[in-house]
C-alpha cells in the first residue's frame, strides 16, 4: 500500500472526485498544485500498487500539435481502497490536524 502522504492525498482526493474520468498528469498537475516532479512519481508509486491505470491516447502529435497524453483513472479496487486508506489517515490524524489547515487543500475552507 502506498504511503498515505498529503500529496498522495490529494491527488487521490482529485482522482476520486469523478472516478470514472480518465485525467492526464498535467491536468492533475494544475487541479493539484503539486509540482510535475511530486505528481508523477506518485502516479506511477499508485500505478504499481494497482490502484490506477493509465493509457496513452491514441493521437497523431503532428495533427493534434502536441505530445500524446497519459491518461490516469482510478481503477475499482484502487477507489475503494483509496477511500478505505484516506478514511483511516484522517481517523489517525484526528486531533492533531488543526482546522485552518483546511485553507491549504485545494477547494478547502479559507
Amino acid at each position: 500500500m502506498p504511503k498515505l502522504t498529503l500529496q498522495v492525498r490529494l491527488v487521490l482526493a482529485m482522482l476520486a472526485a469523478e472516478p470514472d474520468r480518465q485525467r492526464y498528469g498535467l491536468e492533475i498537475v494544475e487541479a493539484t498544485g503539486l509540482l510535475p516532479g511530486t505528481i508523477y512519481p506518485i502516479l506511477a508509486r499508485l500505478e504499481q500498487a494497482g490502484w490506477l491505470h493509465s493509457e496513452w491516447e491514441e493521437a497523431d502529435e503532428s495533427v493534434v500539435g502536441r505530445p500524446r497524453r497519459r491518461y490516469y483513472r482510478l481503477t475499482p479496487d484502487g477507489a475503494a481502497a483509496a477511500a478505505e486508506a484516506q478514511a483511516r489517515a484522517e481517523q489517525r490524524a484526528g486531533s492533531r490536524v488543526r482546522p485552518s489547515l483546511g485553507g491549504l487543500l485545494p477547494g478547502g475552507a479559507h
